[in-house]
């Protein structure tokens, strides 16, 4: 199989689709890899060294889709990038279709086989593909976070560690998943007074016991969410659901109730976001805006900022399936492994991820139906 690498071009998204010990594996496979020139640049890998390791270096992206029975990549794929699909193609990245609904109609209409790194998903429910980006980006809303609260930034002016005679922040995370878990791990430990809503009792137990009572865990319903964001320095969003649009838990009505240079982080946006006053992505170039006085940061590929550490941990996961694909074909591959099986969102035309037919409010195809 010939295996495509292009360059991620979402705003400073500095990730790669593969490190050069992914090269070697799948070379070693037997299979062929082209991936884009300088494509691996900004994550610390130049095209010597994936030509060291047996890759051959493309100049164009189209050259790349062209060639490629399977693209590898990072972000979902962006508008300049449609006509590159062609039939039959695997399309093996973070697809995040519940918002995106002119990248699943050309997905759709070009019948490429979409599998999503979102939502490859283990019996114990666990989304091993999302999860390395998750605690990454769940550390990041932390510092972010921080950052912003300072004066210069726009914040209120805030130390989130407080200092002796003067309170510490405090710090909202609405979710208590991996994301939620990874920015209250931070915020502890930068001295912040920490509170994480959560739908599940049993995950509030969990939480109470890692941190030895050192968050405030609460149950979430509208009302504790309200209360809670009203006291709130920051507020951080990282509610999932997984393959489907984020529900808008933190209202407009309680962000009005902050105080000016209070600071929201939605890492839910690329899901469509769970904070309803944070209606549009930002970018790294330009990370925030104001709305009632409140920063809103909203930048849909955070980790592309830490691109070193986020390639190596996204390809620590992804190479596994990358290789069953490769080696076994994807419809073999998807019949001897139902976590990847749950990660085919759209094939042959037709949408097999029931939450992202239902967002677009599209007909869903079971997958067992095309493959038997």
């Amino acid at each position: 199989m010939i295996v495509g690498i292009p360059k991620e071009i979402k705003n400073n998204e500095n990730r790669v689709a593969i490190t050069p010990a992914g090269v070697e594996a799948f070379v070693k496979a037997g299979h062929e890899v082209i991936i884009e020139n300088n494509a691996g640049v900004g994550s610390g890998f130049s095209n010597e060294v994936y030509e060291d390791a047996g890759a051959k270096i493309i100049p164009t992206p189209k050259e790349v889709f062209d060639q490629a029975d399977m693209i590898i990549k990072v972000k979902e794929p962006l508008k300049e990038e449609y006509d590159y699909f062609k039939e039959g193609q695997i399309l093996y990245t973070y697809l995040h279709l519940a918002p995106e609904p002119e990248l699943t109609k050309a997905l759709i209409e070009k019948k490429v086989v979409g599998i999503a790194y979102e939502t490859v998903q283990l019996e114990d429910r666990s989304l091993p593909l999302l999860m390395p980006m998750s605690m990454i980006a769940g550390r990041m809303a932390t510092q972010i976070g921080a950052q912003f609260l300072e004066k210069h930034e726009g914040g209120k002016g805030v130390l989130l560690g407080g200092v002796p005679s003067v309170a510490p922040a405090e710090v909202v995370v609405v979710g208590g998943g991996i994301v939620g878990t990874n920015a209250a791990k931070m915020a502890v430990g930068l001295g912040a007074n920490v509170t994480i809503l959560d739908v599940s009792m049993s995950r509030l137990i969990y939480l109470d016991d890692i941190f030895g009572g050192r968050v405030n865990t609460v149950m979430s319903n509208s009302y504790n969410i309200a209360e809670a964001v009203r006291k709130a320095d920051l507020v951080i969003g990282s509610v999932l659901i997984p393959g489907a649009k984020a529900p808008k838990l933190v209202t407009e009505d309680m962000v009005k109730t902050m105080a000016p240079g209070s600071v929201l982080v939605d890492v839910a946006i690329d899901q469509g976001g769970c904070i309803e006053t944070i209606d549009k992505i930002s970018t790294h170039d330009n990370p925030t805006y104001e709305k009632f006085g409140v920063l809103h940061y909203a930048v849909a590929n955070m980790p592309g900022a830490v691109a070193r550490t986020s390639t190596l941990a996204l390809t620590n996961t992804t190479l596994k399936y990358g290789l069953d694909i490769a080696n076994k074909g994807y419809l073999q591959a998807i019949k001897d492994d139902k976590a990847l099986a749950k990660g085919v969102n759209v094939i042959d035309g037709k949408i097999t991820f029931e939450a992202v037919a239902k967002a677009h409010d599209l007909e869903y195809t079971p997958l067992e139906e095309i493959i038997g």
